[in-house]
């Protein structure tokens, strides 16, 4: 396997847009994939809000300061995608006082994994990640897409349809997989470019790159204790960078995922989550505005 900075280098080069889009950086101490989505170019020439939807990893860990700038930011709601049990292995949100916490776990069996969310936990733990290989990562975005998240994915557009909730967070664990799948059904839903929707996709390499290199090397060193052949260290150190590293083909999966169940990612939010043409071009007048308007400017 190539050097995990290697991998990460290649990643970031990809995200063409990464200079501009890290204006969207909001900079929390404790997660610093806490980002706005905000201010991306719609296909009709508007620009998605800045500063009204947040999207992000988890929360327990925020300082007093990034309790501080949520404060600061007027956050009202935080959509919480993490199961019970992840929660209690991870801890709770560290959130300003009066934040409406809407919890709306996302689990399921992701490529013959049952309960993936509670087996990665585990894997977390014990640097094990022999059950996860690369295919797993392109497949959780498939099957997000297929059934496994379609009642949760529909609440969250029925919350995001109630303006009274912003400004809004949504995370899960690292802000990736199921954060990433969130991510790209509401730019989607908003018409901006699928090219645009994979750039803020990989800008989760950068934002996260300290963390992940120092994430990767814990859990090898972990490993190392694990007895294993050559071949399964190998396929595990494989597993876990492919894990924490993404590529461009990981979220295209979702799109994917769509087009072949659905005909297109229109069809899929109209059959698969209920949101409707209308609702669509309401969520568009909601968090989206002509682009040299002040509000479409990232601060």
């Amino acid at each position: 396997m190539r050097p995990a900075t290697a991998i990460l280098a290649m990643a970031a080069a990809f995200c063409v847009a990464a200079a501009a889009a890290e204006e969207s950086f909001v900079g929390l101490e404790g997660q610093p994939n806490f980002r706005d989505i905000g201010g991306y170019e719609t296909r009709d020439g508007r620009k998605v809000r800045p500063g009204v939807i947040y999207r992000s990893g988890e929360l327990p860990r925020l300082t007093d300061e990034d309790v501080e700038k949520l404060r600061t930011l007027g956050v009202k709601t935080v959509v919480n995608f993490l199961t019970p049990n992840e929660i209690e292995y991870r801890g709770k949100d560290r959130l300003p006082e009066g934040v409406h916490e809407i919890s709306i776990p996302i689990t399921g069996e992701i490529a013959d994994v049952p309960d993936a969310a509670a087996q990665l936990v585990e894997a977390r733990k014990t640097g094990d990640f022999r059950k996860f290989p690369p295919a797993f990562n392109p497949q959780v975005h498939k099957d997000l897409v297929s059934g496994l998240a379609d009642r949760q994915y529909s609440e969250l557009f029925e919350i995001l349809a109630d303006e009274s909730n912003y400004p809004l967070v949504y995370h899960c664990s690292h802000g990736v997989h199921r954060t990433g799948t969130a991510t790209a059904l509401l730019l989607s839903a908003l018409d901006v470019p699928w090219e645009t929707v994979r750039e803020d996709y990989i800008l989760s390499n950068v934002t996260r790159e300290k963390d992940v290199l120092t994430r990767i090397e814990q859990l090898e060193n972990i490993a190392a204790d694990l007895p294993m052949s050559d071949d399964d260290r190998k396929a595990n150190s494989q597993a876990i960078g492919a894990f924490y590293i993404l590529q461009p083909d990981y979220i295209d999966a979702s799109l994917h995922g769509a087009v072949q169940k659905y005909g297109s990612l229109d069809g899929y939010l109209e059959e698969g989550l209920g949101v409707s043409a209308q609702r669509r071009s309401e969520l568009r007048n909601l968090l989206t505005v002509p682009k040299d308007t002040p509000d479409a400017r990232r601060d």
